[in-house]
């Protein structure tokens, strides 16, 4: 039987967060960027970055954990990623396949929950193979919700859904006056996931990048410059104070 690693320990919260325990956002998505700026800074190839931040999503996995965050969506692979070159695409879809090799014991032990949104199907069958054996050996478990967003394009979710829903229209098994907010995002990839409380990006960058365009209408932002590589569990603990300090009004006053 494997061991569980040190991050993965559960500790009791400090006094400030459990005393404010109930304004933990409950679905975190995290825009993971500027693993390429921080392996060029450091005259390194671009994959280094992205090995580097692949052992940071650790790191975050465990204070989401030590949390009780219920989902924690992370922006892996988005559609416009195919454009990069093949060399480092080739490297970021194996990424799936290495991080579960090496931590999917720990998932299991630790009650987490391995999800994806996104069209699966047009991956390297490595990668689909690796996630789809994660899935299946994690579907029982009722703890976190590691939700890895993998070619994932919002604008491509949205109107795949529109697509859904006007062939169900036409098949009369949807009801054009029954279409409201609810119906339509029963449609799209997070179906039956509560939309994220809190999004955070890295590297400096402040925009969604076709990443949950829908789901993060109310969605409370938190952008740092610092690269991703660099972003510690103390950075996100500093996120998560944060959002407790904001008043969700939701157009209210």
């Amino acid at each position: 039987m494997s061991m569980k690693l040190p991050f993965f320990k559960k500790k009791k919260p400090e006094p400030k967060e459990q005393s404010e325990f109930d304004t933990i956002p409950k679905h975190v998505a995290i825009i993971m960027d500027g693993n390429g700026r921080w392996a060029k800074k450091r005259g390194l190839p671009r994959i280094a970055g992205h090995k580097e931040g692949m052992d940071v999503v650790r790191d975050v996995v465990k204070t989401a954990v030590s949390f009780h965050i219920e989902i924690l969506t992370l922006y892996a692979f988005s559609t416009e990623n195919w454009k990069r070159p093949d060399s480092e695409v080739d490297y970021l879809l194996r990424l799936p396949k290495e991080f579960l090799h090496i931590y999917l014991p720990e998932l299991i032990e630790n009650n987490v929950r391995i999800e994806t949104i996104g069209e699966l199907e047009l991956l390297p069958d490595h990668t689909k193979e690796a996630v789809h054996y994660a899935k299946e050996k994690t579907k029982d478990n009722d703890g976190l919700l590691l939700n890895f967003a993998l070619n994932y394009g919002s604008r491509f979710e949205i109107m795949e859904a529109i697509r859904r829903i006007v062939a169900d229209i036409d098949d009369n098994q949807l009801k054009l006056d029954s279409l409201d907010e609810k119906t339509f995002a029963a449609y799209l990839y997070t179906n039956g996931l509560s939309d994220p409380d809190l999004l955070i990006r890295t590297s400096g960058e402040k925009r969604l990048s076709n990443f949950l365009l829908w789901q993060a209408a109310y969605s409370e932002f938190w952008f740092t410059d610092v690269l991703w590589p660099d972003f510690s569990e103390e950075m996100f603990k500093d996120a998560l104070h944060d959002y407790q300090q904001r008043k969700r009004r939701y157009g209210g006053v």
